[in-house]
């Protein structure tokens, strides 16, 4: 269980007291005290961040705000991807970032330094972002219209998965240094994402990594999921990124 959001695999809160059931084989019991009684109690946590998250959608697409939400397991290089697509398209597009960590500014001031405005969340405890954290980021950011925003999540493959934030489009982001089988291990983040990135390809040749069997088994949760691999220490594969990225960016022209 989350210990900051206090929720389960299915996104619910649930307190058994006191005394506690579980099951031998064919049959079950209870152990509680007499003259108490068992008192479930659920609550959809996730309620009032979907409610955020419909508001946050709806002011990215007035203003055709491209947002992408970036996920990923700690050390993927997220952060890394971030600072060379910055740079490199820095004179085409518009970007804005906002960056989510338990604790430092490290990684919002390596997106400063592209030059790009960056709003920094740090989380304390917190596994993950959510909605009403990106909605007090874009109150103080005011991203220009026709733009794009990266939410640079948790480094967590569990509960951002759940999270909502309002994003268009989810980027679930490993490298070659995790193993071949994490959308296996981690299904709802893979399901909920519409782009896999294989980051540090370059590393291949140095590590016990299968990139067939980590395709095949992301398409195994996720068919309709698209996977790009690269490198963003050699720049193999970051074209393209580039070139999907840019397909997903409505021109004004295109938006009623």
């Amino acid at each position: 269980m989350c210990a900051t959001c206090g929720c389960d695999a299915n996104g619910n809160v649930t307190m058994h007291q006191p005394g506690h059931q579980h099951e031998h084989g064919d049959h079950s019991h209870s152990h509680v005290h007499p003259n108490k009684k068992i008192v479930d109690v659920e609550k959809d946590v996730l309620h009032e961040n979907d409610l955020l998250a419909e508001r946050n959608r709806g002011y990215f697409d007035a203003k055709n705000i491209l947002s992408m939400n970036l996920v990923s397991s700690p050390g993927s290089g997220k952060t890394s991807l971030l600072e060379r697509t910055l740079t490199d398209l820095k004179t085409t597009l518009d970007f804005y970032v906002i960056e989510g960590d338990q604790q430092t500014t490290n990684d919002a001031d390596r997106i400063h330094a592209t030059g790009t405005k960056v709003v920094q969340i740090n989380t304390g405890k917190g596994c993950h972002l959510d909605a009403h954290m990106v909605m007090h980021a874009i109150q103080g950011m005011k991203p220009k219209a026709n733009s794009i925003l990266f939410i640079e999540n948790v480094g967590n493959l569990v509960c951002p998965a759940m999270f909502d934030l309002g994003e268009k489009e989810r980027v679930v982001i490993i490298s070659v240094t995790e193993g071949d089988d994490k959308p296996l291990k981690y299904p709802d983040m893979f399901f909920s994402s519409t782009l896999c990135i294989i980051n540090k390809i370059d590393l291949l040749p140095y590590v016990p990594f299968d990139i067939e069997k980590v395709k095949a088994n992301a398409k195994k949760i996720n068919p309709s999921m698209e996977i790009i691999e690269l490198s963003c220490t050699s720049g193999e594969g970051l074209q393209n990124w580039y070139e999907w990225l840019k397909s997903k960016v409505l021109s004004p022209e295109t938006v009623y």
